[in-house]
C-alpha cells in the first residue's frame, strides 16, 4: 500500500510517498520550513503544500511532536501551545482533502526502525530515542508500541532532560561534543535504570554526527544508531496510517 508519510519537526516539515510493504520512499523526500511560531493554521497550510507537491489524493500518515490520542494533540513541547486540544487529524484532513492519520513523531520513527531497521526482529524491551530539536522516545515490548511515552521530559539532576541533552541545547549552549555527550549519557543512563532495555536505538538529526559522541556513552545496554536515518519519521508515519486502515 502506498501512503504519503509526513514528519513534522520543530524546524522542518518533510514528506514522501512510502511503499509500506517495503519501507522504501517512492520519490525523494520534499522538505519545507516549519512556519515561525508553528501555529495550527500555518502548519496545516504547509502540510497541504506537501500534499499538492506530490499531487496526492490518498491516505496520509503524519508524525507530530505531541502526545496524540484519537488524532487530538494533548501536549505541545516544541510547537505552539495552541495545538493543545486541537484535532490535528481533522485539521490536516480538511487542509489536504485526504484522510490523515496522526501519530506521535518519535513513535513513528520507532515504528519504522522496529519494522524495517535496527530493531527489526529484536525481542524484549526496545527503546528508540530521537535527538534533534527535542528528545523523543518510543518504547516497544516484543515489537508492540507503548504510545506517547514522551521520555524526553523526565528530570535528570533536576533539569528537564530535553533542555540539557537535546541537539538544539548543544548548539544553543555551544557545548563541545564531549561535554554534551556526558549530558546525553546521564539521560540515557537514567532511562536504562528505569526500563532495563534490551536495545537502545539512537535516531534523529544528531545521529548524522554519531562518530563525534557515541564512543563517550557508558551504558551497559547495547546502543546502536538508527538505520533509516532521517527517513524514519516519514516511513513510520505511513506505517501508522496503514495499521489504522488495515
Amino acid at each position: 500500500m502506498q501512503i504519503l508519510g509526513i514528519d513534522i519537526g520543530g524546524t522542518g516539515i518533510k514528506g514522501a510517498p512510502v511503499e509500506t510493504d517495503s519501507g522504501y520512499l517512492l520519490t525523494e523526500r520534499y522538505r519545507l520550513l516549519t512556519p515561525n511560531g508553528a501555529k495550527p493554521s500555518p502548519v496545516a497550510q504547509i502540510v497541504a503544500d506537501l500534499s499538492r507537491h506530490f499531487d496526492w489524493h490518498a491516505p496520509i500518515g503524519c508524525g507530530f511532536p505531541a502526545v496524540i490520542r484519537d488524532g487530538v494533540a494533548e501536549s505541545a513541547a516544541n510547537i505552539n501551545s495552541k495545538w493543545i486540544g486541537t484535532n490535528v487529524a481533522e485539521l490536516f484532513s480538511k487542509a489536504t482533502q485526504c484522510p490523515v492519520y496522526v501519530v506521535n513523531d518519535a513513535d513513528a520513527a520507532g515504528l519504522a526502525e522496529v519494522t524495517f531497521g535496527a530493531g527489526k526482529g529484536v525481542p524484549g524491551v526496545v527503546m528508540m530515542i530521537t535527538i534533534g530539536t527535542g528528545l523523543g522516545s518510543a518504547l516497544f515490548i516484543d515489537g508492540k508500541l507503548v504510545p506517547n511515552t514522551e521520555l524526553g521530559h523526565i528530570e535528570v539532576e533536576c533539569d528537564d532532560a530535553e533542555s540539557m541533552a537535546s541537539d538544539i541545547a548543544r548548539k544553543q549552549q555551544n557545548l563541545s561534543w564531549k561535554k554534551w555527550a556526558k549530558r546525553l549519557d546521564k539521560y540515557l543512563t537514567r532511562l536504562e535504570n528505569l526500563f532495563s532495555p534490551d536495545l537502545m536505538i539512537l535516531g534523529g538529526g544528531a545521529i548524522k554526527k554519531q562518530d563525534q559522541f557515541i564512543h563517550y556513552l557508558t551504558l551497559h545496554t547495547k546502543v546502536i544508531p538508527a538505520q533509516l536515518g532521517n527517513d524514519a519519521g516519514i516511513v513510520g508515519a505511513a506505517l501508522a496510517a496503514r495499521q489504522v486502515i488495515g
